[in-house]
Order: C-alpha cells, then structure tokens, then sequence
C-alpha cells in the first residue's frame, strides 16, 4: 500500500511545530545554490526553442530524492527569493520552447531523481516531480505495470507532465492529469498542501496545466496500466476519411493505442494519412524490446528538410514500408520508452519547433483546409503532423480540450535567426485564428507566440486562472514567459 498523502490540516500542524523559521533555513542552506553555480554569478538559461536566453540570478539543482530533504531546500529557495524580491521558475528538463521554465533575472530550480513506489496490486505508483519518465518506465515495467497516461518520448520529467497536462497515445484517454489520483504543491509561503480532484479542488484543477505559476509539485500518486503486449496495424486512407476511421478505432476495447499521421509532400499535403492501431494481446507474454534502427529513422527524417523527394520518401517508408518492417508484438512499455533525441535536429543553424492544435473532430476536415491554404503558403519547412486523440478534461481551468479532441502536432523546421522566427509567429497565429474559429485551442508550452487576447479566446478559463493565481500567490513569486507574455496585463 502507498502510504497516505497528508491533508492541508495535517501539513499546517507539522509547519506549525518546525523549529526555525523558513528564513533562518533559508541562511542555513543557502550554499546549496553553488552545486550548478556561484550563487553571486549570473547565469544565461535558455530551453528547447533556443529563442529564449534568459538571464537569471542563480539556477539551483535540487534531488526530490528524499522528499523531506527536497521540501526544506525548496522553503529555503523560496524564502530567499521572498527576501530578495526575485521571482522563481521550476523546471525538469526544461523541454519547453517560450521561456515557460525560466524567468528573467530570478531563481531557476530544477529538480531531479526520485524512484517511484509502487503498489502492483492497486496499480498505483508514486513518484516525485523530478523522475524522468526514462527511469519510471523500467520500474513500472519490471513489475508488469506501465504509464496509464504520458506523452510520446520519455526525457520528461512526471512534475513537467502535470504542469503542462501532457497527453499521449494511450486511447480512449484524456490529458495526463486525469490519471493523478493526488499531489502535493509547495506554495509561494512555503505550505505544503495535499490536492486533488477533491481535496482543495480548485487548486488542483489550477495547478493541472497551470505552468508551475501555482507552486512546485513535490510528488504525485498516479494511475498505472498492465504493460501489455500489443500487435501493431496500419491503414492507410484519405485525410477526408480519417476523423471517422479514427473516431471508430479508439473506441474500440481492444485498441489500447493509436495515432495518425499526415502526408507533408507539397505533391499531396495533408492529403493521405495513416492511421496505427495497438491491439492488445493479453494472452501473451510481453516482448522484449524491439531492435530499432534510431540512424535510419534519423536520416529518412532529417533528409526531408528542403528536398520534396524526402518527404515523398519519408512517406513511403511510413506507409508502404514500415507497416512490413513492424514487429508482430510490441510493449506498450517499449512504445513509450524512446527519447525524443533519435530524430533531433543536430544542424546549428536550424531549430526544430512545435505547434499543436486541437480541433473538434467535426471540424477536423475544415481544420486540414485551413492548414493547406496557410502552411506553404508561408515558406514553413512542416516535417510531420502526428494526431491523437483527446477524451474531454472538464477539470483544469486552462484546458484545452472541454470535450473530445483531435490533437494535430506539427513539427516545423527553422533557419535560427530573427526574421525566420517572425515568419513562424506571423503563421503561427494565422493557425490559432483558423482552429479557434472552428472552436478549438492551441497548446501553450510553445513559443509564445500567440497575441494574448487569442490565448484568451481559446482558453474560456483564462480570466478564473489569473484570478486564482493573485489569491493563491499574490506576490507573483512563482512566475515565467507565459506568465509574462499571456497573463500578466490580465
């Protein structure tokens, strides 16, 4: 059995009675900033876009192995920044791409490790915020269990999940926080609160998607799946056939997985899609992994990049050649288990960057018609547009998905300069224009480089959020660049 997450009673009790106030430990533990730096020198951070060099007072590594040990240096970190005035960012790997982890010229902590404990018999598992899903995997896996809900590579970090509210292959299934059965969040002053779907709900459903702008998550309690062994199939079909297809494959019991993608050729784009299904085989033994060939997927991706005879090729090994070469049985675990470094652009010049829309399925069609009016219309290097399915999250006050979604993720090649970076903005918000006049939302730990009152627009939630966040932390201590360039004038 998991032991029991203290409730917010319990917790305040157990501040009331520590022996030294938060800044006196603060003093105590301050040294703890010199483990990535001098605390006096100032640092230049930037995440995955590579767009936002952040400069910040000192950036500290903390283990959220043990958790008590974590939980002291976090208060310490935060009461030194309270008295320092600075503001304070948390992330993981910081795999984000407009600054949505960093914060000019405050207090950048990352967190690390953690093993999870597992209660097999529940399938239940806790975890704390700095796992990489990478070393969660193997620990579930080695005792039949598996990820209920994550998304498609493992370099994450758990916390950076919830704080961004992840979604993945796994179907029929919302977002990642649907699966949290609990948490525990670190507040700006330094209290410890239990949360969940019912216990301070509203906090809960704050934090859920909410960027890390309510407090830090110290551990979650999450739901685990059997790691089945699954046998993959493909069809390929029309574009203007696949909300149907899709729709009847994920409800389907048997199918635990699936996903879509779109042909980006300029001679058909997003004209042809294929659509992968993971049956379940629960009679048979689980697999060992599969041998990958990571420096063909490599090349046959990367050979895309201004070459249309690379992506007709990339698309015929997608659709004509992969579906022979698949093994006959897969681990849901060995899906899951892949960094996303195999097919990472490795050219100093170019950045790989991400957008993802969410469209509602009925308006799917008319979504893929915006898309092939704007996309070449623009110069954009689009590589691939993967889709997934999103069951409704009626919890996080930022969600994306009210009722059910098909998440369109687009992955674009860019030259690392100025004016290639403002094309990608001017399209980018061409694209949000188009999915939220059809109803649907766009996903926030991107560049930022949507106008704030079109994050509005696709979150209803927005305006309850920044609300929320004054009274929960009203020295706008935990803040970040999408707090800064979506929120902060609201």
């Amino acid at each position: 059995m998991l032991s029991p997450i203290p409730s917010r009673r319990q917790v305040l009790g157990q501040l009331a009675a520590l022996p030294i106030a938060l800044p006196v430990a603060a003093s105590l533990l301050r040294p703890a900033a010199t483990e990535s730096s001098p605390a006096a020198e100032a640092l230049l951070l930037n995440d995955a876009g590579g767009f936002s060099p952040t400069r910040v007072a000192r950036h500290v590594t903390i283990s959220t192995d043990p958790v008590e040990a974590a939980v002291a240096r976090l208060r310490a970190e935060l009461a030194a920044a309270a008295a320092e005035g600075r503001p304070v960012a948390v992330g993981v790997a910081r795999h984000s791409m407009g600054g949505q982890s960093l914060v000019r010229d405050g207090v950048a902590l990352s967190l690390a490790g953690g093993a999870p404990e597992i209660d097999r018999a529940a399938r239940r598992y806790r975890v704390t915020a700095g796992a990489r899903w990478r070393d969660v995997i193997p620990a579930l896996g080695a005792v039949g269990l598996s990820p209920a809900v994550m998304q498609s590579n493992n370099d994450f970090g758990v916390g950076s999940t919830f704080c961004v509210n992840a979604h993945g292959w796994a179907v029929p299934c919302g977002p990642f926080g649907a699966t949290v059965r609990a948490l525990r969040l670190l507040l700006a002053d330094g209290t410890l609160v239990a949360c969940s779907p019912t216990l301070e709900p509203e906090l809960f459903a704050c934090a859920m998607g909410g960027y890390g702008l309510f407090g830090i998550v110290v551990d979650l309690e999450l739901d685990a799946v059997p790691n089945l062994a699954l046998a993959p199939d493909a069809a390929v079909l029309p574009a203007s056939g696949f909300t149907e297809a899709f729709l009847r494959t994920v409800r389907t019991p048997e199918v635990a997985m699936a996903y879509g993608r779109l042909c980006v050729a300029r001679s058909q784009f997003l004209e042809e899609a294929i659509l992968v299904a993971f049956r379940a085989h629960a009679g048979h033994g689980v697999p060992t992994e599969a041998a990958p060939l990571p420096w063909l997927q490599r090349a046959i991706y990367r050979g895309q990049i201004g070459s249309e005879a690379g992506k007709r090729l990339r698309w015929l090994a997608e659709t004509r050649l992969g579906p022979y070469a698949a093994p006959g049985l897969i681990a849901r675990n060995t899906i899951l288990n892949e960094s996303a470094a195999t097919l990472a652009n490795s050219d100093p010049g170019r950045v790989d960057i991400l957008h993802e829309y969410f469209v509602p399925p009925p308006r799917f069609d008319a979504f893929l018609s915006a898309c092939r009016a704007l996309i070449p219309a623009s110069g954009a290097e689009l590589l691939n547009v993967t889709l997934r399915y999103v069951e409704a999250d009626p919890v996080a006050r930022l969600s994306y998905a009210p009722q059910a979604r098909i998440a369109a993720v687009m992955s674009f090649s860019q030259g690392r300069t100025p004016e290639a970076d403002r094309a990608m903005q001017a399209l980018t918000r061409r694209l949000i224009d188009a999915v939220t006049d059809l109803g649907g939302a766009f996903y926030l730990p991107y560049r930022t480089h949507a106008r704030a009152e079109q994050v509005h627009r696709a979150y209803p939630g927005a305006a309850d959020f920044v609300v929320a966040k004054r009274r929960y932390d009203p020295a706008l201590r935990f803040r970040n660049g999408l707090w800064d360039a979506y929120f902060a004038e609201a």
